[in-house]
């Protein structure tokens, strides 16, 4: 049952296709709470993997979100200056796109679209899932929490034993996440026990 309209806003998804399942979930609960969602799909996320066909999880976005994928430059570059959303949850995010927006790259989808978005103040809310979250990408997390306007959902390591580097986001508060960016606070981001 959807409730009050909130608002638009953009939902990215990058190429952590074991994660996919789980973000598709939690944009889902955003749009039963009110939120019409723009996708957005990294060039990454729309390969063939064992976890589905990049069309496959193209269509499920667009039949959850019922508006068509923005998968180009050209689509996601207006965003922000014609004002179409007012955040960006990207989730799942990967390492290479949490490298990328810790460089200021924007030769993605997802990382023009934040850079959009953050031109004129919107929060980017990021839904981290990465093997070496504890590795490679810790350092890249900790630049972008140096940063204005970008907010964490909460993460915890997935597996520590068999992938001790690893980090995902506890989807589940990914909409309480994005509540929280919207009035300018950070939940706290790292859980403290294993229950992602």
């Amino acid at each position: 049952m959807r409730t009050q309209k909130k608002g638009r806003i953009a939902f990215a998804v990058c190429g952590s296709f074991c994660t996919l399942e789980a973000a598709l979930a939690a944009a889902q609960q955003l749009t039963e709470q009110g939120w019409e969602l723009l996708p957005i799909m990294s060039f990454a996320a729309k390969q063939d993997t064992r976890f589905g066909t990049g069309q496959f999880w193209q269509e499920r976005l667009k039949a959850l979100t019922s508006h068509a994928v923005l998968d180009t430059l050209q689509a996601v570059e207006p965003l922000g200056p014609k004002k179409l959303a007012s955040a960006l949850v990207i989730a799942p995010c990967t390492g290479a796109t949490l490298a990328r927006l810790a460089a200021g790259i924007s030769d993605t989808p997802v990382t023009l679209a934040a850079k959009s978005l953050l031109r004129v103040g919107c929060p980017v809310v990021v839904g981290v899932s990465t093997n070496d979250g504890l590795g490679a990408s810790w350092e890249n997390m900790a630049r972008l929490y140096q940063r204005k306007h970008y907010y964490f959902v909460p993460y915890g390591q997935d597996d520590p034993i068999h992938k001790p580097n690893s980090l995902k986001a506890d989807f589940a508060r990914l909409p309480a996440a994005l509540d929280a960016a919207l009035a300018g606070r950070q939940l706290q981001p790292v859980l403290l026990q294993n229950n992602v």
